[in-house]
């Protein structure tokens, strides 16, 4: 059980909340739009790190000096294309498409700024989508609406149970935050 001070998230994502409540760290949610963009020339490993780092520095004045503060982003990767949030239904079902019948990559890349530093890392777990009908991806596009979504899917929804039959990883990293990682952070972190 976690028994350090309380952090401070600097991500408006439900999952990520949901997964910190879940290990039991006491947290606020503090958040400064960010734009999510990196050079072009990055390594595929280092975007997502990239991005949760400059929203850890964007929410650094909203904190105090000795505050904990926590950033992540997550990027799918498919045949070392860096695929994105969807732009809108027909990108989305555009994006399952490309997904289905395929292993891609989910990275997450994690910042951890304390008072004597920052540790930063990044996970990465293979998903496996089976063959899915157009019907079956129009039917997740329209119901759940997964528009804020890095792949244009969320594991833990319908399409998750349905469509996914194997992961090599962590799952909480395809959630958004490979909490037991971060958690064994903390832990580390100096009294």
């Amino acid at each position: 059980m976690y028994s350090g001070k309380p952090v401070i998230l600097a991500s408006q994502s439900p999952r990520r909340k949901q997964l910190l409540e879940q290990a039991g760290i006491p947290f606020e949610v503090k958040v400064v739009e960010t734009a999510e963009t990196y050079p072009p020339t990055l390594p595929i490993s280092s975007i997502p790190v990239h991005i949760a780092r400059k929203k850890a520095e964007a929410v650094k004045d909203l904190c105090k000096e000795d505050d904990i503060i926590i950033a992540a982003d997550t990027v799918v990767v498919l045949n070392r294309d860096v695929i994105g949030k969807p732009k809108d239904r027909d990108d989305a079902i555009s994006i399952l498409t490309s997904l289905e019948g395929q292993t891609h990559e989910v990275i997450t890349g994690v910042v951890i700024k304390h008072p004597h530093g920052s540790k930063e890392f990044y996970k990465i777990t293979e998903v496996h989508f089976k063959p899915l009908l157009r019907s079956q991806i129009e039917f997740y596009v329209d119901t759940y609406k997964p528009y804020d979504k890095a792949g244009a899917y969320a594991i833990q929804e319908w399409i998750g149970a349905v469509g996914i039959d194997k992961i090599n990883g962590c799952f909480y990293n395809v959630m958004g935050l490979p909490i037991s990682n971060v958690v064994e952070e903390l832990e580390r972190l100096p009294l």
